[in-house]
Parts: C-alpha cells; structure tokens; sequence
C-alpha cells in the first residue's frame, strides 16, 4: 500500500492558487472554448447556424425524448430563445417533436436522421481537439480534468451528466 504521505488527498496543497494562477485557468478556458467551438463553428456558419443552435443539437443528441421543460432547464435560456432555436432546428429538419404519452401536452425532442448527421459531423470535429489534448496530456490528466470541471459546473450540472445511475453519460451512452 502506499504511504499517504506520498499522495497527498485532492486540494490538500492549496498553496499554488493564487491569484495569479486562478487568472491564468480563467484564460485557459476561456481559449478552450473560443479554439473548442471554433472547430464546430465552420460547419454551423455554412448551414447558417450558431452555437445555440449547437447546443440544443447536442443536448437533444444526447438525450432523445426529453422534453422541451427538461432542455430549458439544461440550457438556463428562455422560453422565447428556445422558441427561436428550436423552430428553425424543426422547420430545417434537424428536430423532431412529438407529444408526451402521459401527458399530451408535453413535448418530447428527437434528432432526425438528418440532424443526427449533422450532431455527429459537430461531435467529430470537436472530438479531434479533446483526443489531441488527452493524448498530449496523459491518462492521468483525463481524471484530474474531469474532477477540475465537475468543480467549476454546479450540482444541476453534476446530476445530468452524472445521469440517475452516477457514471458518466458519455461512458454509460458509449459515446
């Protein structure tokens, strides 16, 4: 067994989060994220879509049959904004919607065949830059990565990704 001395717990040394240092991580993610949907950017601009509409795509991809309340509280966006997405996504052929079984006036969200393709063309040009950065990082990384964002995102977040069962969707899915 290793002696815990050795291996300090997660957070035990706290003394390299200075300000500094927290400054430099908000600038990494926020890199991250203009280089992270960059990679997707390019297909939406010629489809004549925004992240938005990325964002529903996904959420919907990864959860088929939710329903619009359920992808509002996701998002954190309004009724209206949905409406805007969401309308273009079905009128374009990218989402489907039926009604709920129990309760009629519920509706559920479904990708079609052609907004599966498209989540997917998405998914592929995001996964190369998240294969890239875990290879270059190491196996060790891909955990210290995860527990880093689980940190930043909030127990809402934490409960949807984890899904009812607490592994990861993407491991659970096979995604």
């Amino acid at each position: 067994m290793q002696d815990p001395k050795s291996n300090p717990a997660a957070g035990a040394n706290l003394l390299f989060l200075r300000e500094a240092e927290i400054r430099a991580a908000q600038d990494m993610l926020f890199f991250a994220y203009r280089d992270f949907t960059n990679a997707a950017d390019v297909i939406l601009e010629e489809l004549g879509l925004g992240r938005a509409h990325h964002r529903v795509l996904h959420f919907i991809g990864r959860n088929a049959g939710m329903s619009v309340g359920e992808l509002l509280a996701v998002l954190r966006i309004t009724k209206q904004s949905l409406s805007r997405v969401l309308g273009a996504l079905i009128e374009e052929g990218y989402v489907a919607q039926a009604q709920g079984r129990a309760d009629r006036r519920q509706r559920l969200l479904t990708l079609t065949p052609k907004g599966e393709e498209l989540e997917r063309r998405l998914f592929e040009r995001q996964r190369e830059r998240i294969v890239k950065a875990y290879r270059e990082a190491g196996s060790t990384a891909v955990e210290g990565f995860r527990r880093v964002m689980r940190g930043i995102m909030d127990e809402q977040a934490h409960e949807f990704v984890d899904g009812a069962d607490g592994e990861p969707r993407g491991v659970r899915h096979g995604r």
